[in-house]
């Protein structure tokens, strides 16, 4: 395991990379969170509970920084990379299946000494999280899913994610157009989205040509095939540990399924965050605050 350090533009926070090896020796990229280490303090002594966030589908540990600059007064958080994204390795060939996924997120768990961990997952990740609660609860010691579902979602909604990668104006002459694309004149909004557009621009690399997705939309959609057509609720009754499900109210996962999750989860909690879309976490960082940090706090007790 070798780590990086570098100081964030956030005065009283630093944040230091760490790469875990994923399955089939892919090189992942975790980033930890923390305060300054107090004069005289030891590194390990100020860590707190450990607290792994996973993103979702073409998001990256990046995302995570509000939610993880809070969590770090009391917890140890590291958010990861998935393959395929951000600064951890995109294999050509994957795998890109559920299982190579779940594997990433143990190996990460493991490696870096997190458990018993608290899951946090969007999305994808959330998806990721509850699958390995499910599998190795002796890991897992709280789970927040946030705005993912449990049904599946269906043949359609992969071919409806293949046609609007098609309609992305790519390459973007600047991160400025990607803003505008994707907060104001992608065709799939309903309304004017600016969190949304940035979002997007930090999953942005500039190349030779102009501003272009840092992934694959192959490897993306490969990635999303392995889990749209499946529903995924016996794995979600397995989860044994406290489960906080969040959703916005504009988000993807209806009010009418989370509450059912809620009720298939042995132990499971229910919130949602109001004037917040799918990117509850990123969209309004304060409501989804105000729903997990009181459940973190009953789940998670000094």
């Amino acid at each position: 395991m070798r780590v990086f350090e570098r100081g964030l533009e956030v005065p009283d926070h630093m944040v230091r990379r760490i790469e875990v090896s994923g399955t089939g020796g892919v090189r992942l990229a975790a980033w930890e969170f923390t305060d300054p280490p107090k004069a005289g303090a030891g590194r390990e002594g100020a860590r707190g509970p450990g607290v792994l966030l996973l993103h979702g589908l073409l998001g990256r540990a990046a995302h995570w920084a509000e939610t993880a600059r809070w969590l770090s007064t009391r917890h140890r958080a590291v958010a990861l990379d998935q393959r395929g994204h951000g600064r951890s390795d995109k294999p050509a060939e994957g795998p890109f299946d559920r299982s190579t996924y779940v594997d990433d997120a143990e190996a990460a768990v493991e490696q870096l000494g997190l458990a018993p961990v608290t899951l946090i997952g969007h999305a994808m990740g959330a998806l990721t999280a509850w699958q390995l609660a499910a599998r190795r609860p002796d890991l897992v010691r709280a789970l927040v899913i946030c705005d993912m579902r449990a049904s599946a979602l269906g043949a359609a909604s992969q071919r409806e994610w293949a046609e609007w990668f098609r309609s992305w104006p790519v390459p973007f002459a600047t991160l400025a157009d990607v803003r505008k694309w994707f907060g104001e004149d992608d065709p799939t909004l309903e309304r004017p989205n600016p969190a949304r557009g940035d979002f997007f621009a930090e999953v942005m690399a500039e190349r030779s040509d102009g501003w272009r997705p840092a992934f694959s939309c192959r490897q993306m959609l490969k990635a999303r095939e392995t889990w749209v057509q499946d529903a995924h609720w016996e794995e979600l009754a397995l989860v044994e540990c406290p489960t906080l499900v969040v959703r916005g109210l504009d988000g993807q996962l209806g009010r009418a399924e989370a509450q059912e999750m809620v009720r298939v989860l042995p132990r499971g909690q229910y919130a949602e965050v109001v004037d917040a879309g799918h990117l509850v976490h990123y969209d309004q960082p304060d409501g989804w605050r105000r729903a997990v940090e009181p459940f973190l706090a009953s789940a998670l007790p000094v």
